[in-house]
Formats: C-alpha cells, structure tokens, sequence
C-alpha cells in the first residue's frame, strides 16, 4: 500500500487539524460576530488558489531537507514575465514563466547537488537576484494585462465555489500527489530527506532528484505567479517575503519536518487550506490587520516547536527515565517521580 494512503501517525495529522479548522469555522458565528456562507468558501479556495502553489513548491525541497528562499522571487517573475508575454496569448506567457523557472531550478538544484552546498545561501543569492531582475523587467511599476477576457475567465465562478484557478490549483495538487503516491518518486524523495548518504549508497540518484525537485519548485512557482497576474489582470514586484511566509507555515501545518524525509502534496494542500480558512475566519470577525500576523506568527511558532526533531526524544527519554525508577522503587512511575509524596 502506498505510504499516502496509510493514513497514521503524522501523515494523519494534517487532515485532522483541517478537520478541526473546518469545523471551528462552521461553528464561527455561534460565538462571534459574523456569517459565514458559500460566499466565503469560495473565498477560502481563492486564497488556496493564489498562494498554495507556492507552499506546494516549498513544502517539495523541504521533503529533500532543503529550503528555498527564492521562491517569493520566481513567483514575482512567473508574473511579471507572463503579464509582460502573454498579451496576445495567455498560454504563451505561462509557458514563458515556466520556462524561465525551469531555467533558475536547474541552476541552482545544479550548484546545491553538485557542489554540494547548503540551499540556504544559493537560494537566498537566487531571490536577491531575481527580485531585482523583476524590478528591472517592470521599472519598479506595477504591469498591467490588457487581455481582461482571460481575467474574467479565471475569475468565473464554477459550481458556486470554484474557479478556474482554484480547480487548476487542485488540479496540479491532485497530480503530485499521485505521483507520490504511486511511483517510486515519492518514495525516493522522502528517502534522500531522511538520509542523503545512505540514499545515494541504496542507488538513490540523488543529485537528479535534487535539481528535478528545484526545477519543479521554482516551475510551480512562477506558474502560481502567472496565474494570479492574470486574475488580478496585473504583476506588481512589492510582494516580498510574504508569500514565503505564507508557504513555511502551510508546509510546516502540512506535516512537512523542517529537518526533511516527510510530507506530501496532500497534506502540503490540507496546510494552505487550514490558513486560508483562518484567514477567512479573522476577515469575518473583523479583525484588524496585526491580529493575522500575530495569529500566523504565533501558529508558525508553536508547529515549529511541536515539529522540533528532539522534542519527542526528549519526551521518550524521560518517561524511559521514570520507568527505570519505577521499576527500581517497586511504585508505580507518578509515584516514583514525586518520590512517594502524599
């Protein structure tokens, strides 16, 4: 049975904690100011739509136990670059987009895996540098599109809640995640997360995946880029480091471990969701602005600390440790811990 399908341990842990904000939400106006209706589903799926790719393309290096920071700049260039080609043909600037995002994957999956360095300052030269790049593509304006067909297209609503970029969005999340599911990929992947040696020594091509999963990082990104300057019929280059923000939180929610060898699309996608919804839910209480950022923050903090690679050793180590005493006293183990105290 593929690993996605055995829903247990942490790979259950994202559907519960959707599960969790779903129902929170519907239960939203017993307990505070506001309605909630189709109105904002639909908005919950625009917001997965606008960024979730985005948080797909980082939650797939975080797998590999990489991580990269560029994908705030190639999401600004698929944009720009698609706003600035795509006039006459709406695919040909997607296509454009992807291409070039293709082209910054490769170069640098090629430097991480060959040279082996760490991701973390080849992926932060990477967005410094295309972030000026969309800067010089755009004359630090704002672009228009002027092809507002295509705009209202992707904007139309389909069975009440969708759209055409919320169901293109899932699409591309349903694809991966079989791809996960059902192909070695997946597993290899994962493998090269856990250990990088003894993958490559198992015959993992480990430098393949690596360039493959960064490719298809910075694709995705400049895709979702593409997608949303289309709908908004417009790219701006001021989106900086939110969309990052963005994504770690909803990985991290996803069940990807910051240290790698875990997660999957699904999970990644049932991460963007829990955000959106809860950012759904402040805009329907009325929340001013600082409560999201305190209330994300807050989220991302305790999900990394939760997710903390010795916080369960340190648990298993000692309640192991109260046991031995236990065993040791002949009392059982609370006993044993307060020394038999009434």
């Amino acid at each position: 049975m593929p690993d996605i399908l055995r829903f247990r341990g942490p790979a259950l842990r994202p559907f519960l904690t959707l599960a969790v904000f779903a129902i929170a939400f519907a239960l939203l106006p017993q307990y505070a100011t506001g309605e909630v209706g189709t109105a904002n589903i639909a908005n919950v799926l625009t917001s997965f739509a606008g960024i979730g790719l985005v948080a797909l393309a980082l939650g797939l290096t975080m797998i590999i136990g990489e991580y990269d920071l560029s994908v705030s700049s190639t999401y600004l260039l698929g944009g720009m670059l698609a706003v600035k080609t795509g006039g006459d043909s709406p695919v040909l600037g997607a296509a454009i987009a992807v291409a070039a995002g293709l082209l910054v994957g490769f170069v640098q999956g090629v430097v991480i895996a060959k040279l082996r360095m760490s991701s973390i300052p080849v992926t932060l030269g990477g967005f410094i540098a295309l972030l000026g790049l969309v800067y010089v593509l755009s004359n630090s304006k704002s672009v228009n599109y002027s092809d507002l067909k295509v705009t209202l297209g992707l904007n139309e609503p389909v069975l009440t809640v969708f759209t055409e970029r919320s169901l293109i969005a899932i699409g591309i999340f349903l694809v991966l995640a079989g791809v996960f599911a059902f192909t070695w990929l997946g597993r290899d992947v994962r493998a090269i997360g856990s250990d990088r040696k003894a993958a490559r020594t198992s015959g993992v091509r480990v430098d393949r995946i690596v360039i493959g999963t960064f490719m298809s990082s910075a694709a995705i990104s400049c895709f979702s880029g593409a997608l949303l300057a289309y709908s908004l019929a417009y790219a701006t280059p001021n989106r900086t480091v939110a969309p990052l923000v963005f994504a770690t939180t909803a990985a991290l929610l996803g069940g990807v471990s910051l240290s790698g060898g875990r997660g999957n699309p699904l999970g990644i996608g049932c991460g963007v969701l829990c955000l959106a919804i809860l950012n759904e839910a402040l805009a329907v209480t009325g929340s001013a602005a600082y409560v999201t950022y305190l209330v994300t923050g807050g989220l991302l903090l305790i999900v990394t600390i939760v997710d903390a690679p010795h916080l369960l050793r340190w648990w298993r180590t000692t309640k192991a440790a109260e046991n031995l005493r236990a065993g040791f006293s002949g009392r059982p183990p609370a006993e044993a811990a307060t020394g038999g105290a009434r």
